[in-house]
């Protein structure tokens, strides 16, 4: 299920900070990494509240919401942006404050989900994931946190890189490990691919979403009859089967038109569609756009 999955770094910034300082990061598109080199700092989270973080530490906000980090709490944010920024390589940088008190080393990035806002997985992550919450389940992680932490105390040459990659890898550690281990009390999607027989309905609905998937050759899936199989997926999932396959379907014509550029006639056919006409209603229906308005959204024309 999460063999899709993919996290494109779009920049990092080595920061290091003198005390006193905080660090206001406004709300994006992309998810925001933080990992936390050296000394401790303090987060100010949309709860209002403030969270300590130590050294060691690793965050994942996968929806990119305003927050603010912090040395202590109270300090009045500074925006990233007012803060000096130097390039060390490619998509690298290094950001700092001039400060001469103790000094805190972070290393943040801004990520791309090559999911949309439509994939359940998206919708059902909490706004904040932390790497020490998640290593019980995953034993990979403190090798990686481990990796990081030497990485940017050291800055040796091309650390830079390594970091970008580490953090990468670290992001989508930290996605499995939740998808894998969160709490029993999780309800939805993620109870449902921990299901054996639903799961493996979602899987190959997911595997294929352009096959033409009906309530009786999903039921097959399971090995249930058609009413069982129905009245078991929408308990568990909280969709119709047919829901959440034309979901599915739909976030799949997202991606070949936005990340594949595909006509839209394209689309339309490779899901199976006897029309473009009736693919755009069925897109317009669930996306909530046509289909036509991701072709040109970009500046590119609409080449259908």
């Amino acid at each position: 299920m999460l063999r899709g999955l993919r996290l494109d770094g779009v920049d990092y910034g080595r920061c290091e900070l003198g005390e006193p300082w905080a660090v206001l990061f406004p709300a994006q598109k992309a998810a925001r990494f933080h990992f936390i080199g050296r000394r401790g700092c303090w987060l100010f989270s949309r709860s209002g509240e403030w969270i300590e973080l130590k050294a060691g530490d690793a965050l994942l906000l996968p929806r990119g919401p305003e927050h603010v980090l912090a040395s202590a709490p109270g300090i009045p944010a500074v925006p990233i942006e007012r803060y000096s920024v130097e390039p060390l390589q490619d998509n690298v940088f290094n950001v700092s404050n001039g400060g001469r008190g103790p000094m805190t080393l972070l290393f943040c990035g801004s990520m791309h989900f090559n999911l949309d806002g439509s994939h359940p997985l998206l919708g059902m992550m909490p706004d904040m994931m932390r790497a020490g919450e998640l290593m019980a389940g995953e034993p990979g992680i403190p090798h990686l946190l481990e990796a990081m932490a030497g990485e940017v105390t050291m800055n040796r040459a091309g650390s830079g890189g390594m970091l970008a990659r580490l953090a990468d890898v670290l992001a989508a550690s930290i996605i499995r490990s939740w998808v894998e281990n969160s709490g029993d009390d999780t309800s939805g999607w993620i109870a449902a691919i921990r299901d054996r027989d639903i799961g493996r309905v979602l899987a190959a609905i997911h595997l294929q979403p352009e096959k033409t998937w009906t309530v009786e050759a999903l039921a097959h899936e399971m090995g249930a009859s058609r009413s069982a199989f129905a009245e078991r997926f929408t308990a568990i999932v909280g969709e119709t089967p047919a829901r959440y396959v034309a979901l599915v379907r739909m976030h799949q014509a997202r991606q070949w038109l936005i990340d594949d550029r595909m006509r839209v006639s394209t689309v339309a056919a490779r899901l199976g569609y006897d029309s473009e006409a009736s693919f755009s209603r069925a897109f317009k229906r669930i996306v909530g756009i046509a289909p036509s308005h991701l072709r040109t959204v970009d500046g590119t024309s609409e080449d259908r």
